[in-house]
């Protein structure tokens, strides 16, 4: 490795998908730990839970499983694979009234600070599966396989017709009238900007049900991180001969082979250089896919197997139900055609857990108030990784 001596020395890197930078302290991963200190993940749950919601709210059943009834009074179909439903506690809404500011003179504050807009959405619960007690990291290739139609289902629904991905879309295979009812959505009654597909993964990414399951929002407006992201790969098209960032990128790890955790023949699993949590990685598609529709049928096993690998390597690293939130970035719903083709897909895991299944990361005072800061490098977290692969270790047990 050629930049060794970063193992040592407190050092910054840059972010070029957000254009910022975070500091690196390598040497502070010695020092005692006398703060807080999470409890072992386990999965103590039963297969289905008719009665008792494991979510600590003195449930009366989990909202979640098959056959139950959830908070709206709807009741849960007897689905097999996934069931997506309308969150019946949205943050967003599809009607609501409007709200346009009022414009002020150059010299009026009010309208120079104290700006705002309305925005309207429509957020989703997807369920991955129908038994209670398990997570990705227990399901198969050929199990999570569902998952990613149904996410390609939804985002399908909401593209603009102005979207060159809406005519990808009509020729895929995964059409809706031949999908089970309980993983098919209807078009919004809006046109939306942007679709966030997002997982919380166990009590300290604040997740308040443990049925393994994931929220999808759309919304009006292209939020703050997909947005970041989109005017640097736009600027590094534009300054690079219409390359791509995380075509280059993914060109530089697999040459380098410093922090690359697994791969297949479509997908890059990294601990990326510029990485803010202990054991963050990045899934990249290695040609350029703009979207979920852009997956061949052989694409989207190849991700289904991706997937599985990551969170089995998770668990496998502390032997607990490692937390983490994770997300999809794509091309958004409606976009320019330059907003479109400058996107290239790729999905966050950002997991807390530092030392162990018991000490966990906090983003707190310098990073807050600074930079962010890490301690453990990406290379060090890429081998502890690589090295827990294999069969998930609660099968050993």
């Amino acid at each position: 490795m050629p930049n060794k001596i970063l193992d040592d020395i407190s050092h910054r890197r840059y972010n070029p998908l957000r254009g910022s930078w975070l500091l690196v302290s390598p040497h502070r991963t010695k020092r005692p730990w006398q703060g807080q200190q999470e409890g072992p993940g386990k999965i103590d749950l039963p297969e289905y839970d008719p009665k008792r919601c494991a979510c600590w709210l003195n449930c009366l059943q989990c909202y979640l499983c098959p056959r139950n009834s959830r908070a709206s009074g709807d009741t849960n179909p007897d689905y097999a694979h996934t069931f997506v439903f309308v969150n019946d506690y949205s943050a967003v809404k599809e009607e609501q009234a409007d709200y346009a500011a009022e414009s002020g003179s150059c010299d009026d504050l009010s309208s120079l600070l104290l700006r705002a807009e309305g925005v309207k959405g429509k957020c989703y619960v997807l369920t991955f599966a129908p038994k209670h007690h398990i997570t990705l990291a227990d399901m198969s290739a050929a199990d999570t396989l569902p998952i990613i139609e149904t996410w390609t289902r939804i985002y399908a629904a909401h593209l603009a017709s102005t979207n060159p991905l809406s005519q990808v879309a009509l020729g895929l295979g995964l059409v809706q009238q031949d999908a089970p009812p309980e993983s098919v959505v209807p078009p919004p009654a809006n046109q939306y900007r942007y679709m966030q597909i997002f997982e919380n993964k166990g009590a300290a990414m604040g997740c308040s049900n443990p049925h393994p399951h994931c929220q999808v929002w759309t919304t009006s407006t292209l939020p703050e991180e997909p947005a970041a992201e989109t005017v640097q790969m736009g600027k590094y098209r534009t300054e690079h001969d219409g390359r791509h960032l995380l075509a280059d990128y993914v060109k530089l790890e697999m040459e380098k082979k410093e922090r690359i955790v697994w791969h297949n023949d479509a997908f890059l699993v990294v601990c990326p250089w510029w990485a803010v949590w202990p054991f963050e990685v990045m899934i990249i598609s290695k040609r350029h896919i703009r979207a979920l529709v852009d997956f061949t049928e052989a694409e989207r096993l190849q991700f289904a197997e991706t997937l599985q690998e990551v969170t089995r390597r998770y668990d496998n690293l502390f032997e607990t139900s490692f937390p983490y939130s994770s997300g999809i970035h794509q091309a958004p719903l409606e976009g320019t055609p330059e907003e479109i083709e400058n996107s290239y897909f790729h999905m966050h895991f950002y997991p807390p857990l530092l030392r162990s299944a018991t000490v966990r990361k906090f983003l707190v005072g310098y990073e807050l108030m600074a930079e962010p800061q890490r301690d453990i490098t990406p290379e060090q977290a890429a081998a502890k990784l690589r090295d827990c692969g294999g069969e998930l270790y609660r099968k050993k047990l």
